[in-house]
């Protein structure tokens, strides 16, 4: 029987499998033709011509007789075919899912429809989308073919498999049967010494087992009985031989004894004993069988078996509390995994109070106690009338609750209607929960470090036995376990909210004032911690903007103090107006120079972290020329959206990281016309686990394409909405800034002879240029300024000598000449003949300084325009400075 058992469910697999392939080789077919139709040439097109189906249905058929599959049918994304092989289904309702594949998938699944070619049923069939150049689902195609014509492909191998399943019965029949006659032959014919010595062993062994063994014939006496059987039933020396029921046992074992029916471990009471008893039948004949019976002693097992369960299930569940509190560094998640790991196996009722310290993530003290915050509430809380989350619980100080927050000890109530001090917390509330079944609590302390986080109640309700000692036990190791999380997302969250507000008081609070860029940003800081990206616009002299992002490697405090401390690296260096490339390099000395630090810093033993990398990108926009210069070190490329909607990246060189030392960095420079986006951003936004770099980047700007139009605030919310994970695993930046340029109207320009006599001719035009601007009541200061510039730029410089004023939110003058000297201010002597040039243009300056270019220095002063006026002109001492000034030739 158990080989042909075998042979028939060897066969049924093949069938089985036989069957799953061809559906599975159906499936593929469909597929493959339905992708095929679906992406042939002008498929798209004719989906969305004013009659599809006279277009689509001969090459749907064509396509159907050519691939071998039962029908190819398009349809519009509402479902409506457009093509079948029969004329009248064209236009009703496709029969299946459509969903999914309108969402891009493709759809694989069994489904019954209208009559076919090839007859009338379920068919297996594939829905795949057809998408325009843009990406757009505008049609979808469906190929199957009947599961009746799938089943045809596998019935010709229906011969082969069951001819080889009767070969293999006849071969193994055979060989069984040869095996059975061969073993007969082998036991009969013993000698009668052989048998004797048998018979010794077996009864030696039978005596001397600590297991009762009794054997029972088929009229009900006993035939045998060991030492211990005797034993075990308090046999009388004559009960061999007699029936069972004169042995004068009880009447259920007297029954089981006698009874032709089998049994496996059945528990039996004889003499205050339990009797495991078990019974199976000799089969010797039909006509004089017998039952051999087997007895087993269990008083002590069934003693000890129960606290070994008892002792197993609490194993268990502390295990399961190990792997299953803490999964996350959230206190609230972390306290609500608490109640689930003990319901309902160690309480019907949990309720988990924390401190309102712990639940911000600051340091418990003992202040906090009475006061306590429901965190978790896990069970019969639908049943129960306890307080709900989230309440604020003021505890009495004899209550359960706050003994064990004194004492430092689990707390046993093992019958709450003696709990006086419980029930006077809340009369009413505890009333109604003892009416309902609530009759037990143990109550332990949250205390990690010695320091206590709060308190949790487990309750047991009638259904469930009163708690006991070794419950509490039990109950302790629980909240021992659970605190140690809980205090573990407690400091978590503290240093996480530091290290946030840290980063964000690092961080731009407010855009600066300045008329080259419309600039918007957004920071979303890591779920597992802060890290290092920073963001920073800088207005620079001459209407200039610096844009500035940067990463720095790591998370957690020392990320973001190090990013504190770059960012005002970087301030400092603009305010000198250094190149991009020669801020970098600044930069990637103050980098090595912080990760010695911190490295001698560790050798000493001090807590710290080595400043492995930065990345930074620095951008400098000129909005009267429109040129923008820019240097990455290890930083992902910008993008740029152009004014009507293309994407590019500028090709900015890759220069190596911040720390790395030694090392130059290329700048690249690109004009921007009006209304072009800059998008800066970090690597957070374009690469996760999930996704790598390259498929986020051409995401991004799939994201960009089009926004030529928008403003910077929109395509920076759109970006985000786009791109940013669900559950963020590194800090993301975005900066992204929409250019202007200069009105030229608003600039003027001089060529400058190298000669001092043309000064005064080089004020009258400004002063004409000035009154042209609506600017008169600024024009006395700035004929002083640009006389003293004009005239050091020719005495000390060199020529060519050129003169600019920009009007915009500031009165910029810039004198510029081809020598790198770069003047000094300082206090002029009485018996000095010059020096009080510059005092003077620093007093009525708002701002003055000097940067470097490739064809020299540019020496510029700022005035603060308020209406039209200089903000320092009525403040100035006019007469005192006029005292200073000194240069006969002005």
């Amino acid at each position: 029987m158990i080989v042909v058992l075998l042979v028939v469910a060897a066969v049924v697999a093949l069938v089985i499998q036989a069957d799953r392939d061809a559906l599975r080789q159906g499936r593929r077919e469909s597929v493959v033709a339905a992708q095929a139709f679906a992406n042939s040439p002008g498929v798209d097109e004719a989906l969305l011509s004013r009659d599809p189906s006279s277009v689509l249905q001969p090459r749907a058929e064509a396509a159907r007789k050519r691939t071998g599959v039962d029908f190819v049918v398009a349809m519009s994304t509402d479902g409506i075919r457009y093509t079948y092989p029969y004329p009248e289904e064209i236009g009703k309702k496709f029969v299946g899912t459509i969903k999914p594949a309108l969402e891009g998938r493709t759809v694989i699944e069994q489904a019954g429809g209208p009559p076919l070619p090839a007859g009338r049923g379920t068919a297996v069939q594939a829905v795949v989308p057809v998408t325009d150049s843009h990406g757009k689902v505008v049609g979808l195609v469906s190929a199957g073919i009947t599961v009746t014509n799938v089943t045809q492909r596998w019935m010709p191998q229906l011969p082969i498999i069951l001819v080889s399943g009767a070969f293999a019965l006849a071969l193994a029949t055979t060989g069984t049967t040869l095996i059975s006659r061969r073993l007969r032959r082998q036991t009969h014919g013993l000698a009668p010494a052989e048998l004797a010595r048998m018979y010794e062993h077996h009864d030696a062994v039978l005596h001397s087992v600590r297991e009762g063994v009794l054997i029972v014939d088929a009229d009900g006496r006993l035939m045998l009985a060991n030492d211990e059987a005797q034993r075990l039933l308090g046999l009388r020396s004559d009960a061999l031989g007699r029936p069972v029921r004169e042995l004068g046992l009880p009447e259920q074992l007297t029954h089981v004894l006698t009874s032709p029916e089998m049994v496996t471990d059945e528990v039996h009471l004889a003499d205050e004993r339990l009797l495991a008893v078990s019974k199976r039948s000799t089969l010797r004949d039909t006509d004089r069988r017998s039952n051999v019976v087997t007895l087993r002693d269990t008083t002590e097992l069934v003693a000890v078996s129960g606290r070994a369960e008892v002792a197993r299930e609490r194993l268990t569940l502390l295990y399961e509390a190990g792997m299953r509190i803490g999964t996350t560094l959230d206190v609230r998640r972390t306290a609500r995994e608490l109640g689930d790991v003990a319901v309902p196996r160690f309480a019907d009722l949990v309720t988990v109070d924390l401190m309102d310290a712990v639940l911000r993530g600051l340091e418990p003290t003992a202040e906090g106690w009475r006061h306590l915050h429901r965190a978790a509430l896990s069970g019969e809380q639908s049943r129960m009338p306890v307080y709900p989350l989230g309440e604020v619980i003021t505890f009495s100080p004899d209550t359960p609750q706050m003994r064990t927050l004194q004492e430092g000890r689990g707390v046993l109530e093992a019958d709450l209607r003696h709990a006086h001090a419980w029930q006077q917390q809340d009369p009413e509330r505890t009333e109604k929960a003892l009416e309902r079944g609530l009759h037990s609590l143990v109550t332990v302390p949250l205390q990690a470090r010695g320091v206590p986080l709060g308190v949790v109640n487990f309750y047991r309700t009638v259904d469930s036995p009163a708690y006991e000692q070794d419950d509490l036990s039990v109950a302790e190791e629980l909240g021992a376990r659970a605190a140690v999380a809980i205090d573990n997302a407690r400091r978590f969250a503290r240093e996480h909210a530091t290290a946030v507000t840290l980063q964000r008081s690092l961080l731009p609070r407010g855009q600066p004032e300045q008329d080259a860029l419309e600039v918007a940003w957004r920071y979303v800081p890591a779920e597992a911690g802060v890290g290092g990206d920073w963001f920073d616009v800088i207005p620079l002299p001459g209407a200039r903007v610096a844009l500035v992002m940067g990463d720095v490697v790591g998370h957690g405090l020392h990320a973001a103090a190090t990013m504190g401390r770059l960012r005002t690296a970087v301030h400092n260096f603009s305010t000198l107006d250094l190149p991009v490339d020669e801020v970098l390099g600044y930069l990637d000395d103050l980098v090595v120079r912080m990760d010695e630090e911190d490295t001698d810093g560790l050798a000493e033993g001090h807590e710290g972290e080595g400043v492995t990398g930065a990345t930074i990108l620095y951008a400098v926009y000129d909005p009267v020329s429109g040129a923008c210069t820019m240097a990455r070190a290890g930083h992902p490329e910008p993008v740029v959206v152009g004014p009507d909607g293309t994407v590019t990246c500028p090709g900015v060189p890759a220069s190596a990281p911040l720390g790395l030392g030694g090392y130059p960095f290329e700048t690249a420079e690109l004009h921007l016309a009006e209304g072009s986006q800059l998008v800066l951003y970090t690597d957070g936004l374009v690469e996760d686990r999930t996704r790598d770099i390259d498929v986020g980047l051409e995401r991004l700007r799939r994201v960009l394409g089009g926004a030529g139009g928008r403003t910077a605030e929109e395509t920076c919310g759109m970006v985000m909405d786009a791109l940013k994970p669900k559950h963020p695993g590194d800090d993301i930046a975005l900066l992204t800034a929409r250019t202007r340029l200069f009105p030229p109207s608003r600039v003027a320009e001089w060529d400058v002879p190298p000669n001092p006599a043309v000064v005064p001719s080089i004020r009258a035009e400004c002063r004409e240029k000035l009154r042209e601007w609506g600017l008169e009541e600024v024009a006395f200061t700035t004929e002083l300024i640009l006389s003293e510039l004009t005239t050091n730029a020719i005495r000390y410089g060199s020529p060519p000598v050129k003169l600019r004023l920009l009007n915009g939110r500031y009165l910029t003058s810039e004198v510029s000449d081809g020598s790198s000297t770069s003047p000094r201010l300082r206090r002029a002597a009485t018996t000095d003949e010059g020096g009080r040039g510059l005092f003077l243009v620093a007093q009525f300056a708002q701002r003055w300084g000097t940067r470097y270019n490739r064809g020299g220095k540019v020496i510029w002063a700022e005035q603060v325009l308020h209406d039209g006026a200089s903000a320092t002109a009525a403040y100035t001492p006019v007469d005192v400075l006029l005292e200073q000034f000194g240069d006969p030739t002005l």
